[in-house]
């Protein structure tokens, strides 16, 4: 089965709510399908969004068998749509690097950002799946910060991810399967 049918499959069996067929067409239209997941990090090929979002699905689940207190339904949501923020974030460009075979250079494709809609990484994705179905408070506070310190707001030194942590264990376990799929299920790659 390949990695479409599998996400459509498990959308459509465990996420139910009002508005999840207007999302998924929406998200259907975009590139959410062929989106790398990183320029250079995890996943940077096509298709790599797709897939890197399967994994933290498949991780939570796998991690949290009994759900860890939250319905299936939770946790599909996370997994699947925790970086929805990078659907049309990034496009090719191309670079030179020298061919040491052939003595030449060589333009090579490569991903840059190209940042459309700056509202932050996991309150966008909030954002965008709001626009088409509700969150409870505890998915939002988990997608919002599933980046973890990585976030640009927990870099600066602000609080709040302590107390969304403290208070949402969801929270905390969508970043622990982001970070299991980021670095130790993922090829890190960096070619288009």
């Amino acid at each position: 089965m390949g990695f479409c049918t599998e996400f459509n499959n498990i959308f459509k069996q465990y996420i139910k709510r009002n508005g999840a067929d207007q999302l998924y067409t929406w998200i259907a239209g975009t590139d959410f399908f062929t989106a790398p997941a990183s320029t250079r990090f995890h996943a940077a090929y096509e298709g790599g969004l797709l897939e890197h979002s399967l994994n933290v699905f498949h991780n939570l689940v796998a991690r949290y068998p009994e759900g860890g207190g939250y319905e299936v339904e939770s946790l599909a949501i996370c997994g699947l749509l925790h970086d929805l923020c990078k659907v049309e974030f990034y496009k090719v460009s191309t670079r030179n690097v020298k061919n040491e075979a052939k003595g030449c250079w060589e333009k090579v494709p490569f991903y840059i950002i190209d940042e459309r809609f700056p509202y932050g990484h996991g309150e966008k994705s909030v954002f965008l799946i709001e626009r088409f179905m509700s969150l409870t408070a505890e998915e939002a506070l988990a997608i919002r910060w599933h980046m973890g310190g990585f976030d640009s707001d927990a870099k600066a030194g602000g609080y709040s991810i302590s107390a969304a942590f403290s208070k949402c264990p969801l929270a905390v376990m969508l970043h622990i399967a982001d970070l299991e799929a980021t670095y130790l299920t993922e090829v890190q790659n960096n070619g288009v």
